[in-house]
């Protein structure tokens, strides 16, 4: 089994950046997607952007241009960065990954994986992140 520890929210004035990541430890050789979400105070969780199993990244259209996500291989961390943050950034930031896929199917962007919530088998508790104008 994988655990997941998010790292470096805060608070930051609109415009500025954060660098999140998240370093997992565990069961680490079976990850298919990585992903983060965020979650809004009464909305529901959103897919942020990830890797694939394939190695691709993709992005939300609400953070394109704006966050880049990559990977430490040697030491499996994801990492977020967010540059130009707005106001709308402000939720709890969550990682995620894929370690169980079916058989014969690699999980991929371009197949419709890895954008939903419900193809992460393993999460982590969360960093806040507050944008404020």
């Amino acid at each position: 089994q994988v655990q997941l520890v998010e790292s470096g929210g805060g608070s930051v004035q609109s415009g500025g950046s954060l660098r999140l990541s998240c370093a997992a430890s565990g069961s680490t050789s079976r990850t298919y997607c990585m992903a983060w979400f965020r979650q809004a105070p009464g909305a529901e969780r959103e897919w942020v952007g990830g890797i694939d199993s394939v190695g691709s990244t993709d992005y939300a259209d609400s953070v394109k241009g704006r966050f880049t996500i990559t990977l430490d291989s040697a030491d499996k961390t994801l990492n977020l960065q967010m540059n130009s943050l707005k106001d709308e950034d402000t939720a709890m930031y969550y990682c995620a990954q894929k370690t169980v896929r079916t058989p014969d199917v690699w999980p991929q962007f371009s197949g419709g994986h890895c954008r939903s919530s419900n193809d992460y088998d393993a999460w982590g508790q969360g960093t806040q992140v507050t944008v404020s104008s």
